[in-house]
């Protein structure tokens, strides 16, 4: 049987960014404030007329240069993301277009800041089937064209960006485990409450918008990860003493810390980028994994688990030997 295998990473941001000092301008809020309730500095803008298969383009090809391929050795993209170009086709499909790639199967996986996990997930059972042997998967997002820029509560704390992968058959073992759950009983505590079937109104001055109850999805996140990480781990007989890295969703650093501490990893063992970018939803581990492979902090051999909490309510992990 095929394992699969990360052969390749690669990320990209928008050129436009926007500072905490830049949002004292227009909200009720202070570069201290934020920066102590979430961790985040910055945060990087789409361009007008940037979309998230743009992005998702330009993580893409810094992947599979990585891996040391051809846009046309890959046999299945799959993209996370929950701001799509269009409504149809599919992102991957405009992503499979821009790539150049001839016929290879395409579509999306809409499961927000868990939706790379269960990308993953779909990638590798498809190699370990014999589906195929080269898989990339793409985390993009464009977080700021439903964000209402008026509202503190939410404003600070999303972004844009994309992070890929490439997975490729191999003999040894990469991806260990992935475990994905929801539950979609808590939806109003996170959600933009309107939509398609629903009759969405692109005219609506509100309504379009994210809407969260914060601290209510910060008390469930952190419950629900620390849950995640002690099936992945213990379910395949690792010690946490074991593990190398942890990644988890960059959504807030104090959700990041409490994950940490639940596990009883150093910070120092965490690849935080948050501050950086902020919430880029599904391309936030992405993101974070490309920068920490990049910057030589995750070597060959290593192990690593990446977790995500997200919309829906959805959450998950993933464990892999570099």
């Amino acid at each position: 049987m095929s394992f699969a295998r990360i052969v390749g990473t690669g990320s990209y941001l928008p050129e436009k960014v926007v500072t905490n000092s830049d949002l004292e301008a227009t909200l009720d809020t202070s570069d201290e404030w934020i920066r102590d309730r979430t961790g985040i500095e910055r945060r990087h803008v789409a361009a007008k007329g940037q979309g998230s298969s743009d992005m998702a383009v330009e993580a893409a090809k810094r992947a599979i240069e990585a891996a040391g391929l051809t846009a046309n050795e890959i046999d299945l993209i799959v993209v996370a993301t929950t701001t799509p170009d269009k409504i149809f086709p599919s992102t991957a499909c405009i992503v499979q277009r821009k790539l150049g790639i001839a016929e290879c199967a395409a579509y999306d996986i809409q499961a927000v800041c868990s939706g790379f996990i269960y990308a993953l997930d779909a990638a590798d059972r498809y190699i370990r089937t014999d589906g195929g042997k080269t898989v990339l998967v793409v985390g993009t997002e464009t977080m700021s064209r439903i964000v209402n820029w008026n509202d503190r509560g939410t404003a600070v704390l999303f972004g844009d960006g994309a992070g890929a992968v490439v997975l490729q058959a191999s003999e040894r073992a990469g991806l260990i485990a992935t475990h994905m759950h929801a539950d979609g009983s808590m939806e109003e505590l996170l959600h933009v409450p309107q939509g398609i079937s629903l009759g969405f109104d692109a005219t609506c001055s509100d309504g379009a918008f994210i809407e969260m109850n914060g601290n209510a999805v910060f008390k469930r996140a952190v419950g629900v990860l620390g849950a995640a990480a002690r099936e992945t781990l213990d379910g395949h007989g690792i010690d946490r003493k074991d593990l190398d890295w942890l990644i988890p969703h960059q959504a807030n650093m104090r959700i990041i810390k409490a994950a940490a501490k639940k596990l009883g990893l150093p910070m120092e063992r965490v690849v935080v980028t948050v501050d950086e970018h902020a919430n880029t939803s599904a391309a936030s581990i992405p993101l974070a994994l490309d920068i920490a492979v990049r910057d030589g902090r995750i070597k060959s051999g290593e192990l690593v688990l990446l977790e995500a909490f997200g919309a829906g309510f959805t959450w998950g992990t993933a464990l892999f030997r570099y």
